[in-house]
């Protein structure tokens, strides 16, 4: 009896975790079952990295020179962003161009000399297919390599198709203003959307193409893979999806929702933010925070960070700048339901943790101490030195104004709501 109880249970085990698996279809799975129909006959070049994968963990390199191998299309080119198509670059190095030793494919960089395929690059191919895991934030790079295969594409004359998948950070969150203040945009901040922007990368490949975003107002044949099972409230762990580390220090797909809470005064360099120990976007510290437990608790008290919780920390970190120094801060836990739009606005987290840290240690000024390198990336990743003026003026505190900025415009919703595909 026993036997036949465990075997039930493990038959509707088995059961649940099929269905989960196959909850989610991303556009490269859609894109096979529809026999390649876009690809047919042509040769084709991929802008992808080790995140394009299937299901099963199946490299989208590796699918489209299998169906090249049996004649479907030419696999022609590979393109590879930050981190390289295998992802044996370095956060920040440029990566090379050469051969992909299983494919026997050449491969051009698209981080390095150009972030742009040019026409030289595209020599032959007849379209160009991305397909590359996004983590939901308009610093992070991928979305910028995008926007400029887009357009390089587009003076090329060759088509692209974008295979969709899940924004991590779901698709109901969005938070920051659209604008990128004059002299200020850049690889970080490469076109006028909010920091966190609530779009799949197929739908934001399609406001960039229909609203004239690329430069010029480039315009580039787009035809977008969606795809299947996706709901816009959707957290990643619902999709029945693996994860691949979209880089280094973004291991986990929880890593993707503590990346907006910190990543920006990471790039101040003044305080710690888990990069380099093993919570990477999930801590703040410093070796000169006295009272970590202090600091946990006035977070804690803050009625604007409700159901998110700080506990205080103390590390040293493996490597980087800080490494071996013991530093002194709290650890972030995010609610449960993270993903999911709500009061909680995640981009004002380090604002909220730099104004309590001013009350508590005033003889210590992480944004006026960092290097001037420094704040000019930690400018650039929010688009504007505004921000951090205001915030220096405001006696570091986060005043309404600061909050305001953090809002989403009206007018970028509807504009937003046009392009929307789930």
């Amino acid at each position: 009896m026993k036997n036949k109880i465990w075997g039930i249970a493990a038959a509707m085990w088995l059961s649940v975790g099929c269905v989960a698996a196959a909850s989610v279809k991303t556009g490269i799975e859609i894109l096979r079952e529809r026999g390649f129909d876009v690809l047919r006959g042509k040769r084709v070049g991929l802008v992808t990295n080790p995140t394009g994968v299937d299901g099963r963990l199946v490299s989208t390199i590796d699918i489209l020179d299998s169906a090249a191998r049996r004649g479907m299309f030419e696999l022609a080119a590979l393109y590879g962003p930050e981190h390289g198509v295998r992802g044996d670059a370095e956060a920040g190095q440029a990566v090379a161009s050469g051969v992909d030793k299983r494919t026997g494919v050449r491969v051009f960089s698209l981080y390095g000399r150009t972030t742009r395929p040019t026409r030289e690059m595209l020599e032959g191919v007849e379209v160009l297919v991305f397909d590359i895991q996004d983590i939901g934030t308009r610093s992070y790079t991928y979305i910028s390599t995008m926007g400029r295969v887009m357009e390089g594409a587009a003076e090329a004359g060759v088509p692209v198709v974008v295979l969709d998948r899940p924004n991590p950070l779901g698709g109901c969150r969005v938070e920051g203003r659209e604008e990128i203040e004059a002299g200020y945009a850049s690889f970080v901040s490469a076109y006028p959307i909010p920091y966190i922007h609530g779009m799949t990368v197929g739908e934001l490949a399609r406001m960039l193409d229909g609203e004239g975003m690329l430069r010029g107002g480039a315009r580039c044949g787009l035809t977008v893979v969606p795809m299947e099972g996706w709901r816009r409230e959707m957290g990643w762990e619902e999709c029945g999806l693996p994860w691949v580390a979209t880089s280094p220090h973004v291991p986990t797909a929880e890593g993707a929702l503590y990346y907006p809470a910190t990543g920006t005064i990471g790039e101040l360099g003044t305080l710690h933010i888990g990069v380099g120990y093993t919570l990477p976007f999930r801590t703040v510290a410093a070796g000169w925070i006295g009272d970590a437990e202090g600091l946990a608790r006035r977070l804690n008290g803050l009625p604007e960070l409700a159901g998110c919780r700080f506990r205080p920390i103390h590390y040293r970190p493996f490597y980087g700048a800080d490494k071996g120094r013991m530093m002194h801060g709290v650890e972030i836990f995010l609610p449960r339901e993270a993903g999911k739009a709500d009061s909680l606005l995640f981009t004002l987290v380090p604002f909220y943790i730099l104004q309590e840290l001013a009350a508590m240690a005033p003889g210590h000024k992480p944004l006026e101490e960092a290097a001037e390198g420094r704040l000019a990336m930690f400018d650039k990743v929010l688009g504007t030195r505004q921000l951090r003026r205001m915030f220096l003026e405001a006696g570091c505190r986060v005043t309404p104004q600061i909050r305001g900025f953090w809002r989403p415009s009206r007018g970028f919703l509807e504009k937003r709501g046009k392009y929307l595909i789930y």
